[in-house]
């Protein structure tokens, strides 16, 4: 009878220690996926700012190549009124060459006119290369804020595939899972710290 008993105390102890290390287990098990957990809410965060600025730089970018296609109206316009002075100075210069013989009055009153629309010409081709310039500015700058709003788009995209490793590995009960996921957000953070100051 002693044996049995000293059997059963035994048989309780491992039973006790194996009872003691399943806890630890589980709880060493649950404490990852906890952190999963947090850097998973950190990603969401991440990515829901990143597709904020998306949406502001794409906006932007409209806004500025709309700016360009207003300044490029506005040169096409003061080019072809430039067009249309500069016919009239032909004309009058022409007009008074050929009534210097026989009309001079006619002829200096021509040439007068020839001298003013001449003198327009200079003022509209400035207006008009200032609306180029205007144009060319909107556009480089409509692509810069293209190619911000194109870095916060990818790093969307990281962080959203990032989330649903994320997730799997949260069902699967798998880290390696997991830590392709961190990876996969990390790329994503390059690409966020990118949108801002567009290093690559």
């Amino acid at each position: 009878m002693p044996e049995e008993g000293l059997e059963t105390t035994e048989f309780k102890e491992q039973l006790e220690e194996a009872t003691e290390h399943a806890l630890e287990a589980a709880e060493h098990r649950s404490r990852w996926l906890v952190y999963l957990s947090f850097c998973t809410a950190l990603i969401a965060v991440l990515a829901a700012i990143a597709a904020l600025e998306s949406g502001t730089y794409s906006n932007e970018a409209l806004m500025q190549k709309n700016d360009a296609l207003l300044a490029q109206s506005k040169a096409s316009d003061e080019w072809a009124y430039y067009q249309a002075k500069s016919v009239k100075a032909t004309v009058y210069a022409v007009q008074a060459a050929a009534s210097k013989q026989t009309n001079p009055e006619v002829a200096a009153k021509d040439e007068a006119e020839a001298l003013r629309y001449g003198t327009e010409e200079q003022e509209i081709s400035k207006t008009a290369k200032e609306f180029e310039s205007e144009v060319k500015k909107d556009t480089e700058l409509s692509n810069k804020s293209m190619e911000h709003h194109h870095r916060f788009a990818y790093a969307v995209t990281m962080f959203q595939i990032s989330i649903a490793l994320a997730a799997v590995s949260a069902l699967s009960r798998q880290k390696t899972v997991w830590y392709a996921g961190l990876l996969v957000g990390f790329i994503g953070l390059l690409y966020f710290a990118n949108g801002f100051w567009l290093y690559f």
